[in-house]
């Protein structure tokens, strides 16, 4: 028989590890050098902090929206999603004015003066979250609207939340969102809007594990929640990549919820993982002589991607090889792939010793696609953590509503199967 005040509280504090983790990489999302990290930052992140201008690595400016607004308006369906945060991108309906003429990052892709280069999200202040959170919290009030997880209200909740001026305050739209509208302007069928990996890397990304991890916590066992969570992942994102990931987090995630032991599930979870042949180090080596990973043909981004090593991943010898350092930006990559984000968080969970605090901020001063990442570490730190620390809870800028919203979802998961 489960214990369903113990899976509760678990959940409980599943989800606010989740947005703890968001809020506490926010300010630095994307920055791939260690280095100017501890230069910003006074040593590293110790606590929330508000999105500082400029980020020196940023290459947001002139990332591409372009909707068919004809047909849009032809079909009555919105194509702004960015409103006020229009003037960072380069689209159909909007002429951008910063000139993208450098290349000196870890990613080699084109960035702007460092005077023009604007954090990801510009304008978030402490302990506030991105959108990626935002998003999960759409999803969990239409779970909570209706008592169940209903795909279409779901979708209408996505459409209206982004379509509605003034309700986003994060600049930084993923690529998913992006190229999900391009597809819905074009008059696709909303449940078949998803842009798929094999048209476009980034597809398969850290963004697109976390709703449906939380809508897993719904079914009643990993075996229907796999289902449910790949369900859902289908709606936003195709990719081979993120199932791959699911198979592995949503049963370890119901492990954690359930009361297991958080190092030695984790260690266990482990093995069924393939570390990637390519070091996180030759990727962005890589990624620089391109100028770009978009230059990069599709058959050798496939092979940088998909070739993995042959022997189950074991976590205590990587940390007896590796130092933090060496691991997290040498051996893995801190971009925003699970093929390496999912081991290097796993191994920032043991190394810490499952302490919320400790491996989120870890995971926040590794950098790179951090705030991803640290929701899902969040996640499942949580889950395995009897407390989450008040001063977390509450440096949250919407932990009052958080804590509604958390409290019906939890109790909602545990006394029905909500799908």
């Amino acid at each position: 028989m489960r214990d369903r005040k113990l899976q509760k509280k678990r959940i409980q504090n599943a989800l606010w590890g989740l947005f703890i983790g968001d809020a506490l990489a926010m300010p630095v999302h994307w920055y791939y050098n260690p280095n100017n990290i501890k230069k910003d930052f006074n040593g590293g992140i110790t606590a929330y902090e508000a999105a500082r201008h400029p980020h020196p690595e940023s290459f947001m400016v002139g990332m591409g929206y372009h909707p068919d607004v004809k047909t849009a308006k032809r079909f009555n369906r919105p194509f702004d999603i960015l409103h006020e945060h229009v003037r960072f991108y380069s689209t159909s309906y909007h002429r951008i004015d910063i000139n993208r003429s450098e290349r000196d990052t870890e990613h080699g892709n084109p960035t702007p003066s460092i005077d023009e280069r604007y954090h990801y999200h510009h304008g978030l202040q402490a302990g506030e979250n991105t959108l990626g959170a935002h998003l999960l919290r759409v999803l969990m009030q239409s779970v909570l609207s209706t008592g169940r997880y209903d795909q279409q209200v779901f979708i209408d909740a996505f459409i209206n939340y982004l379509a509605t001026p003034g309700r986003n305050r994060d600049p930084y739209a993923e690529i998913y969102i992006r190229r999900w509208f391009e597809q819905y302007t074009r008059g696709m069928p909303p449940h078949a809007c998803a842009e798929i990996q094999r048209h476009s890397w980034s597809i398969g990304s850290h963004g697109g594990l976390i709703r449906p991890l939380v809508m897993s916590l719904l079914a009643g066992s990993p075996y229907q929640g796999i289902g449910l969570a790949i369900e859902h992942q289908n709606l936003t994102h195709r990719s081979e990549n993120n199932v791959a990931a699911l198979s592995v987090l949503v049963p370890l995630l119901h492990e954690l919820i359930s009361g297991k032991n958080g190092e030695q599930a984790t260690i266990a979870y482990a093995h069924q993982i393939r570390l990637p042949m390519v070091t996180g180090s030759d990727l962005f080596a890589r990624y620089r002589s391109a100028n770009g990973p978009g230059n990069i043909p599709y058959g050798e981004m496939w092979r940088l991607h998909t070739r993995l090593e042959d022997v189950p991943m074991d976590i205590p010898q990587l940390l007896n090889t590796y130092g933090e350092g060496t691991l997290t930006h040498n051996r893995l990559a801190t971009a925003c792939y699970p093929e390496h984000g999912l081991p290097m968080m796993l191994c920032l969970a043991v190394q810490n010793r499952f302490d919320l605090e400790s491996a989120l901020l870890a995971n926040a001063n590794a950098g790179g696609d951090n705030v991803h990442r640290g929701m899902v570490l969040g996640l499942l730190v949580g889950a395995a953590s009897e407390e989450v620390p008040a001063m977390l809870k509450t440096g949250l800028v919407d932990h009052v509503d958080l804590a509604t919203e958390i409290e019906a979802f939890s109790e909602l998961a545990v006394t029905s199967v909500a799908f």
